[in-house]
C-alpha cells in the first residue's frame, strides 16, 4: 500500500489531532471541504450523485471519481470500461443477510435435511474438542462440539418427527413453542458463532451454507426473498436466545445474541446506479452464498440492480439439480485474501486492470480495499472495528484531511441502519458520535 505523503501544516495537523481525540465537530468544522479542484471535477461528469446522507467531503470525493472516470470524461474507453467493486453485508445494507437467513431458516424450520444429514453437517469440518473460552455455558463450562451437537441431533429428531412439513403433524406455531425448538434455536445459532469465533471463517463461512443442502437454487433463493421481506419488517433489535434450563442437555444452558433486521442502503445504491449511468460497471463481491446475495442485488424491488452475472460469493457444489455439502472445488473463499484472489480470476485476468474503486466494512474486505494499484478510492463504512480494517480505518481518518485521500470513512447510525452526513458513526446502543473503535 503507498504511503500518503504528509504535506499539513501545523495548524492542520492541529486539526486532526483534535478530529481524532474526540473532537470531532470542531475538527470537521475547520477542515476546507471542497477544494476548487473537485469542484472543478465534478462538474465535468454531467452526473450529479444524489447527496442524501453522504458525508459532505466523501459525496464531493466520489462525484470527482465519476467525473475523472466516467463516460464524461475526456480519457473515457469503452472498450476498457472502469469498474466498481461493493461489499454486501454491512456495506450495501445494514446487517448481514446470510446470518439473518439462518435465523430465519431457524424460525421457520426451513431445512431439507434428514435427522441424519442435520446430525452430519453441524459436525462437517468442525474440530472436537471444546470452544473458545467466550463460549462457556451457563455454569461457566467449556462446551465441547460433541455435547452440543448431541442435544442439537436430540432436538432436530424431535421436531423432525413433529412438524408437519418435515414428517409429523403439528404446525409450526404450535411447534415453537415447545422446548426442544427454543433449544434447538438457541444451540444452533450458538453453534454458528462459537464455530466462526473458534476456527474462523475458513471453517465457519462454509459450514453455515451446507443448511441449504438437497435444495435447489430456485428453492434457496424463494427462502431468501422471504428472509430479506421479513427482516426488512423487522426493527433493528439485538435478541440474547438462551436455551430452556429445563432442557440442560449434555451442553448445559447456552446464550448466544442475533441482531435482528436487515435495512437497504439508499447511499449504495444510487451510487451503484451512477457508477452504471457513467458507464462504469459495478460488481459485488460477497462471503455469503452467491445464490442468496444475488437475491438481493438483483431483484428490482430492492433497488440495487445488479447483474446478475455481476454477483461473486461463496458457492457450493450440485448434484441432480440440488446442492450439496461441498464447498465448490476450485473456488477461492470468497473473505479476506480470497476476495482479491476471485477478483483477479474473474476480473483482473479478462479485462488487464482492477477496480476503480471499493467498499467494504470489515477484516474481509481489507485485501480488495488496498490490493489493487488501479483503484483510486476505498469507501469504508465505519462500524467503528478494530483489527486490520481499524488500521486502515485510522489511515482513512488521518486522511479527512488530504486533497485526494486513497480512503474515505462514511459514517452509519446503528439504531436505525441509515447513514449519517459524516464520518463518524453512533454504535448500536450508544447516543455518541464516534469516529474511531
Amino acid at each position: 500500500m503507498k504511503s500518503v505523503k504528509k504535506t499539513e501544516d501545523n495548524s492542520m495537523l492541529q486539526k486532526r489531532r483534535a478530529l481524532l481525540t474526540g473532537g470531532l465537530a470542531a475538527g470537521l468544522a475547520a477542515t476546507a471541504l471542497p477544494s476548487e479542484l473537485l469542484a472543478k471535477e465534478s462538474k465535468v461528469a454531467g452526473l450529479a450523485l444524489d447527496r442524501a446522507k453522504w458525508g459532505a467531503r466523501n459525496h464531493q470525493q466520489l462525484q470527482a471519481l465519476l467525473a475523472r472516470n466516467g463516460n464524461g470524461s475526456a480519457g473515457y474507453n469503452p472498450k476498457r470500461r472502469p469498474y466498481a467493486v461493493f461489499d454486501w453485508d454491512n456495506t450495501s445494507i445494514m446487517n448481514d443477510t446470510e446470518e439473518a437467513l439462518l435465523m430465519y431458516q431457524i424460525n421457520t424450520l426451513s431445512f431439507k435435511l434428514s435427522p441424519q444429514e442435520m446430525g452430519a453437517i453441524i459436525r462437517q469440518n468442525v474440530p472436537a474438542g471444546p470452544f473458545a473460552a467466550d463460549f462457556k455455558n451457563a455454569a461457566g463450562k467449556a462446551v465441547e462440539l460433541e455435547a452440543i451437537c448431541s442435544d442439537i441431533d436430540d432436538d432436530y429428531q424431535y421436531l423432525y418427527d413433529n412438524y408437519e412439513k418435515l414428517k409429523g403433524s403439528r404446525k409450526l406455531e404450535e411447534i415453537r413453542e415447545t422446548a426442544q425448538f427454543q433449544d434447538f434455536r438457541a444451540k444452533l445459532y450458538y453453534l454458528y458463532e462459537a464455530v466462526n469465533e473458534t476456527y474462523g471463517v475458513n471453517v465457519g463461512y462454509p459450514w453455515v451454507i451446507y443448511f441449504f443442502t438437497n435444495m435447489s437454487v430456485a428453492e434457496v433463493q424463494q427462502l431468501a426473498e422471504a428472509s430479506n421481506d421479513h427482516n426488512l419488517g423487522l426493527g433493528l433489535v439485538k435478541t440474547k436466545y438462551t436455551s430452556p434450563a429445563a432442557q440442560p442437555g449434555q451442553a448445559g444452558v447456552v446464550s448466544v445474541t442475533h441482531f435482528h433486521g436487515i435495512r437497504l442502503c439508499t447511499e449504495v445504491a444510487t451510487l451503484m446506479n451512477a457508477f452504471e449511468q457513467s458507464g462504469i460497471d459495478v460488481y459485488v463481491s460477497s462471503a455469503s452464498l452467491e445464490d442468496v446475495v444475488a437475491v438481493f442485488a438483483t431483484t428490482p424491488k430492492y433497488g440495487y440492480n445488479v447483474k446478475r452475472e455481476h454477483v461473486l460469493g461463496l458457492r457450493l457444489e450440485t448434484a441432480n439439480g440440488v446442492f450439496v455439502n461441498r464447498y465448490k472445488a476450485g473456488w477461492p473463499l470468497n473473505w479476506g485474501p480470497g476476495k482479491t484472489e476471485v477478483i483477479k480470476k474473474e476480473l483482473v485476468a479478462a479485462k488487464g486492470y482492477g477496480p476503480v474503486f471499493v467498499a467494504g466494512d470489515s477484516d474481509g474486505d481489507y485485501d480488495m480495499l488496498r490490493d489493487f494499484a488501479d483503484t483510486q478510492l476505498g469507501v469504508i463504512v465505519n462500524r467503528m472495528k478494530k483489527g486490520k480494517i481499524g488500521d486502515l480505518s485510522k489511515l482513512a481518518a488521518e486522511q479527512i484531511p488530504a486533497k485526494s485521500p486513497r480512503f474515505l470513512l462514511q459514517g452509519r447510525n446503528e439504531q436505525t441502519g441509515n447513514w449519517m452526513p459524516s464520518e463518524a458513526s453512533i454504535k448500536y446502543g450508544k447516543t455518541g458520535e464516534t469516529l474511531l473503535g
